[in-house]
């Protein structure tokens, strides 16, 4: 067994980088295919992501379209985009699904904040697990390695946790601000 710095901190920037995918299907006001990015769609008997079924576009900004390829699929990916609690109403069209991006009310941009809250959550839960793995296996090591190093190790753990939970504490902050600006 050994201890690899290297790993947590992959690890850690994984989970960062989980959340910023995350938050790009938050939506914003804005008419984005990043949006419809996290919905899976169930069809042919198992979960796929929307990519997989269709190709999204934005031909007007408050409106996406996904071009189904399967005409058997498209009622499964309006029911995954109308389940999927973005706050959309997709409408099938042969195999093209309209998605009218409404106006975001204040009231439907703090639920958003919340999701964003819990997103973040999330990876901050993500971060600390890591660490406690990290942790874990400098304890188990403590006999083979000096009580300094071990130390040392488990103070640079410990700051590299800090340096993740920073990063997603200030892109939820920026996420916040986006989703509140009108």
């Amino acid at each position: 067994m050994s201890f690899n710095k290297e790993d947590i901190k992959k690890r850690m920037e994984a989970s960062v980088e989980a959340l910023r995918h995350e938050f790009s299907g938050l939506r914003t006001g804005r008419a984005s295919t990043a949006m419809l990015d996290t919905i899976t769609v169930e069809v042919y008997g198992s979960r796929m992501p929307i990519l997989q079924v269709g190709s999204i576009s934005v031909p007007e900004p408050r409106l996406l379209t996904v071009q189904v390829w399967d005409t058997g699929a498209v009622k499964a990916v309006e029911k995954a985009i109308r389940d999927a609690n973005l706050g959309l109403n997709p409408q099938a069209d042969g195999n093209l699904v309209r998605v009218p991006v409404p106006e975001l009310n204040q009231e439907r941009r703090k639920e958003l904040v919340k999701v964003a809250g819990g997103y973040a959550e999330s990876g901050r839960v993500a971060v600390r697990n890591i660490r406690r793995d990290g942790m874990e296996t400098l304890k188990k090591l403590k006999d083979t390695m000096g009580e300094d190093e071990n130390k040392r190790l488990a103070d640079e753990v410990q700051k590299i946790t800090d340096t993740h939970i920073q990063k997603i504490d200030t892109m939820l902050a920026e996420k916040e601000k986006d989703i509140m600006t009108v």
